[in-house]
């Protein structure tokens, strides 16, 4: 397996993958309507590849976007931005074996080359605390979480850019709205 950057023909497997994974269309439809967005950058939308069958297959998808933070500094809110990993997700019959924990260290080593101080999720907490996941509630930051979601899943991984300054409630790009 690799990991790559993904490529505008791999949009159609990307989207399959994570329809399977979500078993729904919704969240394929997601990142399709995410990639539009003028905060979508392309070095922040991983693939991995399964290189072992008779051709390529893309069997996990990683992407990390840009959401708003508004943050209250002097008694004046200003609004921010902070990266985001919205959807992760690996082929059903790829889990289980480490190409989501590959997915996301890779793409946390992009964001940290390009200078952020921080990535942000809403997920499980055993699952990414493992990733060095680790409660945003404790540093100021507060996601916006479904109702059925424990606070714990509201989750922050602070990069080498991290000063210990960011805080402020999140809010996401529009197409999460139409989830």
């Amino acid at each position: 397996m690799r990991i790559r950057p993904e490529a505008t023909a791999d949009h159609a497997a990307v989207e399959a993958v994570v329809a399977a994974a979500f078993a729904d269309r919704r969240h394929a439809r997601l990142v399709a309507e995410l990639r539009s967005e003028p905060s979508y950058r392309p070095s922040r939308a991983l693939v991995a590849v399964d290189d072992g069958g008779t051709e390529p297959a893309v069997v996990g998808y990683v992407l990390v976007t840009d959401s708003t933070l508004a943050f209250a500094a002097d008694d004046q809110a200003r609004p921010g931005r902070v990266a985001t990993l919205p959807p992760l997700a690996v082929a059903p019959d790829h889990q289980g074996v480490g190409i989501g924990s590959a997915l996301v260290a890779a793409v946390l080593r992009v964001c940290d080359a390009e200078g952020e101080p921080a990535v942000v999720l809403e997920g499980d907490p055993g699952f990414y605390g493992r990733l060095g996941f680790e409660p945003a509630a404790p540093h100021g930051v507060v996601l916006p979480l479904p109702a059925w979601a424990p606070p714990e899943a509201a989750q922050l991984h602070r990069l080498t850019a991290w000063t210990g300054r960011m805080e402020g409630l999140v809010t996401y790009a529009p197409p999460f709205a139409r989830l």
